[in-house]
């Protein structure tokens, strides 16, 4: 009886990282492949749907030209200062103030930005002011509304710098105006 000795099998081949790799990259590409001839389809079979389904239909058209109807409107709106409804200096100061940091930011933190046009209430209230005292008289009806609200805000800049977004300073200042505009300040 004769026996015959085989050679062991020699293990598959370890594959480092980059073949792993390779290979992984292959197989994704065929799928997308596969994929890419069922999207055709889909969308050829889509076409010929819709040709079929508009074929009675008088001058229609597959792709409609709607940029002739369309009104162009701009990516970036430009915002037009609202006008001016108080007739009292006091008011007028407390509404130019609030459009200064709607149009041009509103910054917590500090007074004015160093190298931008944000600013914060005061600092809004101090360009917009024709001298320094309306300044200071706005500011401190400007406080004055906020505490009423806010009775441990002790001043305008630690209250300011609380917020989180421009909209309560932007609320307490049309409140501010409002009751200069009342008391005719």
């Amino acid at each position: 009886m004769t026996m015959t000795i085989h050679a062991p099998a020699s293990p598959p081949p370890v594959l480092d990282l980059d073949a792993r790799l390779a290979l992984r990259t292959v197989e994704m590409d065929a799928r997308l492949a596969l994929r890419t001839v069922e999207m055709d389809a889909r969308l050829n079979e889509a076409a010929l749907a819709f040709a079929i389904n508009t074929a009675h239909i008088a001058g229609a058209d597959p792709v409609p030209d709607v940029a002739e109807s369309v009104p162009v409107v701009p990516l970036t709106p430009t915002l037009a200062p609202a006008a001016n409804p108080y007739g009292t200096p006091l008011a007028a100061l407390l509404h130019r103030a609030r459009v200064y940091i709607e149009t041009r930011g509103w910054l917590r933190g500090g007074l004015r930005e160093d190298q931008g046009t944000r600013r914060c209430p005061m600092g809004a209230l101090r360009i917009e002011a024709i001298d320094r005292r309306d300044a200071d008289d706005a500011c401190v009806l400007l406080l004055e509304v906020i505490q009423a609200d806010f009775p441990t805000a002790d001043t305008l800049p630690s209250w300011n710098d609380a917020q989180t977004s421009p909209a309560p300073v932007l609320l307490y200042l049309d409140r501010a105006a409002q009751l200069a505009n009342a008391r005719n300040v």
